[in-house]
C-alpha cells in the first residue's frame, strides 16, 4: 500500500512538472475587461503565442457563473467547431480566428444583464502545452430621464423639523445611478436638523435598477427663491455621463416685512385713453387678507391689491400707495409708485390766408400740444409729402388744390398719435385737362362719348358746341374737390369738330375735338392673270371712304346691285382668260409638230420666225370698270403699255 501511495505521488509530481513546462510553451494575452451596452454586440478576443506552431490547436470557450461553476460553450480543432447546447449562449455566439495573428475572438449577439460574467479562453497544442486567459464582460444599460416634483402644498418657515421639499426619481439604468441634490448649483449633503436625503433602490424583474431619492429641508424665507434640482450620474462603456432635471422652486411661508405696488399694465409709457391696471402685494406669504390702494392726490381710496383705471386722463397721474396690515398685530407695511399720464392733444390746423390764387404762396400750420416730443408729417392724396408743422407752397398751382391731412404721432408711444385735414381751394381761371389724344376716328351713324375734366374755381360753367355753332345741349357733369367733369354722346353723321368750352368770372379755356366720319364698303374682286406660272389670283379687296365736309360731298354707298355688275365683269374677264390659255397651248402643240418635221411635211429647223411674231402681236386687255385700268399681255404672259397696242 505504501509502495502505491509513493507511485501515485511520484506519477502526480511528474504530471505537475510535466505540466508545468507544458504551458510555459503558450502564452494566452486577453483584456481585463470588455464593456458594451444591453442590446449590443460584444467581441472577446483571445491572443495567444506557441513555440509549436498553430496547427493542431484545441480552442475551448467557457463562462464562470455566479456560483463560480465554470461552464464550456465552444469547443475547436482541427477537425470540428462544436457549439455547447442548451446554454444561454448557444444561439447568440460566434467564434472566428484572426488569421495569422494567432487569436481567438469570441462574439457574442445581443447582449443581455445575464451576460455580465467571467469567459474564459483556453488553447492547448499537439505538445499538450496549455495557455489561458480571463476577460470579464461588463453590460451597461442606460436610465430614464431623471423627474423631479416638488411638494405642492407650502412650507413654512415655523416648523420645527426638516420638512419635505421634493422627491427625484431615475428608473431602468444598469448598474445602479447615483443621485445627487443641488441647491442654486451648489450640491446638498446631509445636515442634521437641517438636510436630510432619504435613498430608496428597486431592482425591477428586468434586472434593471430604479431609484428614488427624497429631499428635506429646514426651510428659511431665503429659500423662496431658491431653484432645486437633482444630478443624475450613471455608468456607459468607457465613461461616466451626467443629466440632470428641471429646476424647481418651492413655497415658503412667511410674515410680510415690505409692500410693493406697481403698474401691471401697459408696460411702459402711458398714454390718455389707456386702460390702467395696478397691482399691491406684500412680501409676506401668503399675503395679508387687508390691502388697499390710496391715490394722494385725490385723496381716493381702493379696496383690494389689484385696482383698474379706464380711460384715464392727465388728471389721473400722481402718486399711488398701498396699504398691507396685518389682521394679527394690526401692523401696517406700505409702499408707493408714482403713474404720469402722457397726453397728446388734437391738432389744429390753420391756413395763412383766406382765399388762394393760382400763383399765390400759401402757408398752412399744424400744432398739437404733447408731454413728449412729436413728429409732424404731411399727407395728400395717401402719399407723404412734406415734414415739419408748417407746410410752405411758394407757387400755388391747380395741382396744389385738395385735401391736406396733418398727422402728428409721440414716437415713444406706440398708438400716440393726432390728425387733422384742411380743404384748400385754388382760385384761377379754368383749365382743361387735356387728355392724351383729341382725334376721333368713328364709324358712320355711331354714337360716341367725349369727357372734358376742368379745373377753376370758382367751379366752371361747361358747354359743348360744334364747329358751326350747334350747341350739343345738357350733358352730365361730376364735381369733385379737384374739378368738375363733363361728358355727352351724340350720333357721327359727318366729320364734325366739337368744342368743350368752360368759363368762370377769372377766365375761359377750350377743348377741341375732331372727329372723322368712315364708312365701309366692300369693292368687286380684282383678278389678276399671269400668263407665265398660268395661275389666277382672286383677292377681294375692302375700300375705306373718308367723308371729308371740307374736301369731299356727301357720296352715296352702291347697293348690291354694283357687287352683280362687279361680278359679271369677272366672268366675262375669266373667259378671256380661258381662250388664252387654250391658244397657247394649241400653238405650243403646233410648234412641237413643227420641230419633229410632222406638220406639213418640214423639218424641225424650219424657222418659226413668222409665227412667233404673230403670237406676240396677241395681247388681251384686262379692264375693270371699278378701277378704270387697262392691262395689255402678250401671249407669253408680258405685260405691255397701252401706247403698243
Amino acid at each position: 500500500m505504501a509502495v502505491r501511495d509513493a507511485s501515485y505521488l511520484l506519477f502526480g509530481l511528474f504530471v505537475i512538472f510535466s505540466t508545468w513546462g507544458v504551458w510555459a510553451s503558450i502564452e494566452v494575452n486577453m483584456e481585463d475587461r470588455v464593456e458594451v451596452f444591453k442590446g449590443d454586440t460584444a467581441r472577446i478576443s483571445c491572443m495567444f503565442t506557441t513555440t509549436e506552431g498553430s496547427g493542431g490547436l484545441m480552442i475551448w470557450w467557457f463562462y464562470v457563473t455566479n456560483t463560480r461553476q465554470v461552464q464550456q460553450i465552444y469547443y475547436k480543432d482541427s477537425a470540428v467547431a462544436v457549439k455547447e447546447v442548451d446554454t444561454p449562449f448557444t444561439e447568440r455566439i460566434e467564434v472566428n480566428m484572426t488569421g495569422t495573428n494567432g487569436g481567438v475572438v469570441l462574439t457574442i449577439n445581443d447582449v443581455q444583464l445575464l451576460d455580465e460574467l467571467e469567459f474564459v479562453c483556453r488553447i492547448k497544442d499537439l505538445t499538450g502545452g496549455i495557455g489561458e486567459g480571463r476577460t470579464n464582460l461588463k453590460v451597461f444599460k442606460t436610465p430614464n430621464l431623471p423627474t423631479i416634483e416638488g411638494v405642492q402644498t407650502g412650507i413654512s418657515v415655523s416648523e420645527d423639523t426638516p420638512s419635505k421639499v421634493a422627491t427625484c426619481e431615475v428608473k431602468n439604468g444598469f448598474p445602479k445611478p447615483n443621485i445627487t441634490w443641488y441647491r442654486n448649483l451648489t450640491p446638498l449633503r446631509g445636515i442634521p436638523d437641517a438636510v436630510e436625503i432619504m435613498l430608496s433602490v428597486t431592482r425591477e424583474s428586468t434586472g434593471l435598477y430604479s431609484v428614488t431619492s427624497e429631499l428635506n429641508l429646514k426651510v428659511l424665507k431665503e429659500d423662496k427663491d431658491d431653484e432645486f434640482y437633482c444630478e443624475v450620474t450613471y455608468f456607459v462603456p468607457g465613461e461616466t455621463r451626467m443629466t440632470e432635471t428641471e429646476r424647481i422652486k418651492i413655497t415658503v411661508f412667511y410674515p410680510a416685512t415690505n409692500v410693493s405696488i406697481w403698474v401691471e399694465s401697459p408696460k411702459g409709457k402711458i398714454k390718455e385713453g389707456d386702460s390702467v391696471e395696478l397691482h399691491c402685494v406684500d412680501d409676506g406669504n401668503p399675503p395679508s387678507s387687508y390691502i388697499g390702494i390710496n391715490h394722494l392726490e385725490s385723496g381716493i381710496s381702493f379696496d383690494g391689491n389689484i385696482r383698474l383705471l379706464q380711460n384715464v386722463t392727465r388728471l389721473d397721474s400722481g402718486v399711488y400707495e398701498c396699504t398691507s396690515t396685518d389682521t394679527d398685530t394690526f401692523e401696517e407695511t406700505k409702499g408707493s409708485t408714482s403713474v404720469f399720464v402722457n397726453y397728446l392733444d388734437p391738432a389744429v390746423v390753420k391756413l395763412d390766408s383766406d382765399a388762394v390764387a393760382v400763383g399765390d404762396p400759401f402757408e398752412v400750420t399744424c400744432n398739437a400740444l404733447s408731454s413728449l416730443k412729436t413728429q409732424t408729417v404731411w399727407m395728400k392724396d395717401g402719399q407723404q409729402i412734406a415734414e415739419g408743422h408748417i407746410l410752405k407752397v411758394k407757387d400755388a398751382s391747380y395741382d396744389d388744390a385738395g385735401t391736406y391731412t396733418c398727422v402728428v404721432t409721440a414716437p415713444e408711444i406706440e398708438g400716440m398719435d393726432t390728425s387733422s385735414s384742411l380743404l384748400i381751394n385754388i382760385l384761377g381761371s379754368p383749365e382743361i385737362v387735356r387728355p392724351d389724344s383729341t382725334e376721333i376716328e368713328a364709324s358712320y351713324e355711331e354714337t360716341v362719348d367725349l369727357s372734358c375734366f376742368v379745373r377753376g374755381l370758382p367751379t366752371p360753367v361747361i358747354t359743348w358746341t360744334t364747329s358751326d355753332g350747334k350747341d350739343l345741349g345738357t350733358a352730365s357733369e361730376t364735381v369733385t374737390e379737384n374739378g368738375i367733369e363733363s361728358g355727352i354722346s351724340f350720333k357721327v353723321t359727318s366729320d364734325t369738330t366739337v368744342f368743350c368750352n368752360a368759363s368762370n368770372d377769372r377766365g375761359i379755356d377750350s377743348l377741341i375735338f375732331n372727329i372723322k366720319a368712315t364708312v365701309s364698303t366692300t369693292q368687286a374682286p380684282t383678278t389678276t392673270t399671269t400668263t407665265t406660272t398660268t395661275t389666277t389670283t382672286t383677292t377681294p379687296t375692302t375700300t375705306t371712304s373718308t367723308i371729308s365736309s371740307g374736301t369731299v360731298k356727301a357720296i352715296t354707298v352702291n347697293p348690291p346691285k354694283s357687287a352683280s355688275k362687279g361680278e359679271g365683269s369677272g366672268v366675262i374677264i375669266a373667259v378671256i382668260i380661258i381662250c388664252i390659255l387654250l391658244l397657247a397651248i394649241l400653238g405650243s402643240v403646233l410648234y412641237f409638230l413643227y420641230k419633229k418635221g410632222k406638220l406639213c411635211g418640214r423639218s424641225g429647223k424650219q424657222d418659226l420666225t413668222k409665227e412667233k411674231s404673230s403670237k406676240d402681236n396677241i395681247v388681251v386687255e384686262m379692264k375693270s370698270d371699278n378701277t378704270e385700268e387697262a392691262v395689255l399681255l402678250g401671249v407669253n404672259g408680258e405685260k405691255q403699255p397701252p401706247n403698243d397696242q
